[in-house]
């Protein structure tokens, strides 16, 4: 599906049927054995063949145009990438930004829930790049002449 993944509700035993005849399976939508959701839990890998083998053939919007005309709820799954670039998740500062010690800009995750009182903020970036680096290293059991080592070739 173009590369992106979709999220579709489609187990209850109606809107099961939509979705089937929606992807032309009729045959699965009129199975018997598959008319409740417990006899369709125990054929979950053949009904999901049969939704990748209908999905992989179309884009993500004919999917979801589908789907959204025989009224099966479904949802574009996104990605960090698609977060980020979603103007609604700035507009609720779910994503903020934020400038690094060295002057870097940096986007963050934004404090979850908003409340109107409390809505919370980012006080503190963490440590520095490096801060923990021969800490975490020894706890691997590197000693400082091989923390040297690596230093001196540019490993760290």
């Amino acid at each position: 599906m173009d590369g992106h993944y979709v999220v579709i509700a489609g187990n209850g035993d109606a809107i099961f049927r939509r979705f089937m005849n929606a992807i032309d399976r009729t045959d699965l939508a009129d199975d018997p054995g598959l008319a409740r959701n417990d006899g369709r839990v125990e054929r979950n890998d053949e009904l999901d063949a049969a939704i990748s083998d209908w999905t992989s053939c179309h884009t993500l919007e004919e999917v979801l145009q589908t789907l959204t005309a025989a009224d099966v709820p479904s949802g574009r799954v996104y990605t960090a990438a698609d977060i980020v670039g979603d103007d609604h998740y700035r507009a609720r500062e779910m994503i903020e930004r934020h400038v690094l010690p060295d002057g870097e800009p940096i986007d963050l995750p934004g404090i979850v829930p908003k409340l109107s009182d409390t809505p919370g903020q980012t006080h503190w970036l963490g440590p520095a790049l490096g801060a923990h680096t021969e800490e975490v290293l020894a706890a691997l059991g590197i000693g400082s002449s091989e923390l040297q080592r690596l230093r001196s070739i540019g490993v760290i």
